[in-house]
């Protein structure tokens, strides 16, 4: 085979390999350049290829990280636990939906993943259960603001009226 033929098989394997990946899910430029990597794929053609598809706008780091994000927290992930997760997948922008989420809009994440977990009991004199509830919102990537107000978070009083 040619080395001419060579190259025109391998972009045309790392376009379609590419193309297909982008059909189930959105990804960002370093995960599909390392699974392109995987596949023994030449790093010319593969930054060549994806430099065509971010052009044509079926590969968008931007987007990407948005819906990653808009994913996560919807999973009850926490704003570093995000942020960690996409610069591991190479992206290093904020999204658009993470700038604009507040620091009190975070608590109220982190209330509620602790009201659907635990329920919001108080908590004043169980320590190790405090300590068991707050180790888990700092595993989901709440900062430790955001877990206090978590933990001080209780269910209405129903016995004054």
């Amino acid at each position: 085979m040619a080395k001419d033929e060579k190259e025109q098989d391998q972009e045309y394997k790392a376009r379609s390999v590419a193309l297909r990946l982008l059909a189930r899910r959105e990804h960002s430029r370093y995960e599909l350049s390392l699974k392109l990597r995987q596949r023994q794929i030449d790093g010319e053609i593969i930054d060549a290829v994806l430099d065509d598809y971010e052009n044509e706008g079926w590969l968008d780091d931007n987007r990407f990280a948005d819906i990653y994000a808009r994913q996560r927290m919807e999973s009850g992930y926490g704003p570093l636990k995000i942020m960690a997760e996409l610069q591991q997948r190479g992206v290093k922008d904020s999204p658009a939906c993470m700038t604009e989420a507040s620091d009190e809009d975070w608590c109220r994440y982190a209330i509620h993943l602790r009201e659907k977990r635990f329920g919001l009991m108080r908590l004043n004199d169980d320590l190790p259960e405090k300590l068991r509830q707050a180790r888990f919102l700092n595993r989901r990537g709440y900062s430790g603001v955001q877990v206090e107000r978590a933990l001080e978070a209780q269910e209405p009083d129903d016995s004054v009226i």
